[in-house]
């Protein structure tokens, strides 16, 4: 019965030219954390929605569901940014119902292969947020700002986490801890450690700090990989401009910045000046030095 009425709730959207894909998840015990307390998520990938995102709740024989309308492009977005690990957690675990030129099925099998160009760029994504609040973090921690600088460097070790687990070429779902213990257990460790020590706050910051800015020496020629390689064409010297121009970097030029003066620091990416009409006023280009 409940079947015949979830099918009632998507079945004329099927029939829509522009509908991508259906995909039907229902809730059991290891699900709940991906389904929002709703008895069932359905999932409808289209290409010209009205909006972005549209969500739908019903009330079917005493069963919650959620109704979700995606534009195909902000789903490959998410995908890409790693924003939504639920989204992931849904195509992973849910029922293909409607698929229409077998999409979705491209879509689960290039989670499962997770091909290297979209490893790269999730990498450089969750290698720039770890940096980012990694420095904030130890600024914060400088100035005596204990709590902010403990939940600075909880959110790059959460980003530490994801990026070992992207690295082993998965993509992060809800419970990535949980990855992470299984497939780079020095990472968990450090965590679970940091989780149960009797330390002082400060000293637990300290030793969070100590053990972060080794997995970033550790992790950053595999985390820079992608601007790396856009930085790396013949005869290229890149203006700050022209980068933050560039479409590939979009989902990290927030802190793009951050990132080329770290990698200046490293010596992996070196500036040349370049002269302007006004004397004594250069502008910079970067360019890669390895």
């Amino acid at each position: 019965m409940v079947e015949i009425m979830l099918r009632q709730l998507y079945q004329d959207l099927a029939s829509e030219r522009d509908t991508c894909a259906i995909l039907l998840l229902e809730n059991t015990e290891n699900r709940s954390f991906i389904t929002d307390g709703f008895d069932a998520i359905i999932l409808i990938i289209k290409e010209y929605p009205e909006k972005e995102w549209d969500i739908k709740h019903y009330n079917l024989a005493e069963k919650k569901v959620a109704l979700h309308i995606l534009d195909k492009e902000l789903m490959h977005y998410s995908l890409i940014v790693g924003n939504n690990r639920r989204l992931v957690g849904w195509i992973v675990n849910g029922k293909i119902v409607y698929d229409r030129n077998e999409f979705l099925a491209d879509v689960k099998e290039r989670i499962a292969i997770f091909p290297p160009g979209d490893r790269a760029k999730k990498m450089a994504i969750q290698f720039t947020k770890m940096l980012r609040r990694f420095e904030e973090g130890k600024i914060l921690l400088a100035h005596g700002h204990y709590f902010d600088a403990y939940s600075n460097m909880m959110h790059a070790l959460h980003h530490l986490a994801r990026l070992a687990v992207i690295r082993q070429g998965f993509y992060p779902e809800v419970t990535v801890w949980d990855q992470v213990r299984q497939i780079e257990p020095e990472t968990y460790k450090l965590y679970h450690e940091l989780l149960k020590s009797e330390e002082s706050l400060e000293k637990r910051i300290e030793l969070m700090v100590i053990a972060t800015e080794f997995a970033i020496h550790s992790k950053t020629l595999e985390g820079c990989q992608h601007i790396i390689q856009i930085l790396d064409s013949p005869n290229e010297n890149w203006s700050i401009s022209c980068l933050m121009d560039m479409p590939e970097v979009e989902d990290y030029k927030i802190d793009l910045e951050l990132l080329l003066s770290f990698l200046i620091e490293k010596g992996i990416v070196i500036t040349e000046s370049v002269d302007m009409k006004a004397k004594g006023i250069n502008q910079f280009r970067y360019k890669i030095n390895i």
